[in-house]
């Protein structure tokens, strides 16, 4: 199963970890960018499309501007980002170049894949790109993010392109050979684990975090970015993008890395991007009966289910529904404002149009617009 599923792997997002492009002593690495963009022309050559997420841009900045420390304050990291993000680019141009492959920018903010027409728009310039046998070079546009726009980390990032694209498959390239039973640094024992079949408690709980100087995420990101894609469909391939040669050897099924299966049910395209790339804007907390209706029998969600609202949500916005003790076990696009709910909350669709007028809808959230997580 692993090997079919690499071996087929048509359309492939990659994450490049900004430890394998640049260092804090040495600035950005072109040899490094020159080897990755050989792996990648393999991988073309197979009549592959290839999509490329990748970090550095701050560090190489860093270098840049001398400074001894990786910035805290966020105009310092931002200019960072502006002076690194040009020689980074230019620095992948030159090494497709020598290759006949043309590369593109594009820099993304979080708000541009939550507002759907925006993220439509990037999907098909996306496609676009592919089409003229371009690889798009994608980042966050750091210079201009500032927290509620903010994706976070390019792990993350890298799962929502790969949703963004429709891909077949997620590699994230990093420092270390995949998720091991033990913390590798700490037991020299720890085995590799090839094949995950699912990101489990148990399996999150083997993640340790970043490090180094230059990782921003460590495994948690990663197996967070594994499991989100997985609802899409999406499997996704860690490993150690410092080892020459063994990406398009794991490609071609043999081993290497740590490979995180895909969910069987397939979220559609527009339930993956509620569920996972929207951010609740407030909670509505459900009676156990709307709860069963829910999760169980496919319903919608009327107001006589709901027990207590949290937070400020205009008509329009995600909210996440929770149990009675307060557990996420949903997320959707309510009809309502959070102060029409604070009034309509336990009463049934009759006494509401009794006491407020006829409404647009019955429903708070439709099941159309509802995701179980």
């Amino acid at each position: 199963m692993r090997d079919e599923l690499l071996v087929q792997a048509k359309r492939i997002v990659i994450k490049i970890g900004s430890s394998l492009l640049a260092s804090r002593a040495e600035g950005l690495r072109p040899e490094q960018i020159e080897r990755l963009a050989d792996e990648i022309a393999m991988l073309r050559a197979q009549e592959r499309e290839v999509l490329i997420v990748s970090s550095g841009a701050i560090i190489s900045g860093i270098r840049k501007l001398g400074l001894k420390d990786y910035p805290k304050n966020l105009p310092v990291k931002q200019a960072a980002a502006a002076v690194g993000q040009s020689r980074l680019i230019r620095a992948y141009e030159k090494a497709f170049e020598r290759l006949a492959i043309q590369v593109a920018q594009i820099l993304l903010t979080h708000h541009d894949l939550t507002d759907r027409r925006r993220f439509l728009n990037a999907r098909h310039t996306l496609s676009a790109l592919i089409g003229f046998g371009i690889i798009p070079i994608i980042n966050e546009n750091d210079t201009v993010a500032v927290d509620e726009i903010r994706v976070g980390d390019n792990d993350t990032l890298a799962s929502e392109v790969a949703h963004l694209s429709d891909a077949d498959l997620l590699v994230i390239l990093s420092d270390v050979d995949g998720l091991y039973t033990e913390d590798p640094r700490k037991n020299p024992s720890a085995i590799l684990i090839p094949l995950v079949p699912e990101v489990t408690p148990d399996i999150e709980r083997l993640a340790g975090v970043s490090s180094t100087f230059e990782g921003t995420g460590g495994m948690t990101t990663k197996l967070r970015a594994a499991k989100k894609v997985a609802e899409y469909g999406i499997p996704t391939l860690i490993i150690n993008g410092e080892r020459a040669g063994l990406l398009p050897a794991a490609l071609a099924g043999q081993p290497g890395g740590s490979l995180f299966l895909a969910k069987e049910r397939r979220l559609n395209s527009r339930k993956h991007w509620i569920a996972f790339t929207l951010r609740s804007r407030g909670q509505v907390y459900l009676d156990q009966g709307a709860v069963e209706a829910l999760s169980a029998r496919g319903k919608s969600l009327l107001a006589s289910g709901i027990l207590r609202v949290t937070g400020l949500f205009e008509a329009g916005d995600p909210v996440s529904c929770l149990t009675p003790e307060g557990k996420e076990f949903a997320k959707g696009l309510v009809n309502f404002s959070s102060d029409s709910l604070h009034q309509m909350k336990g009463l049934k669709t009759a006494v509401i149009q009794a006491q407020f007028g006829p409404q647009e809808y019955e429903e708070v959230i439709h099941r159309d617009n509802l995701v179980i997580l």
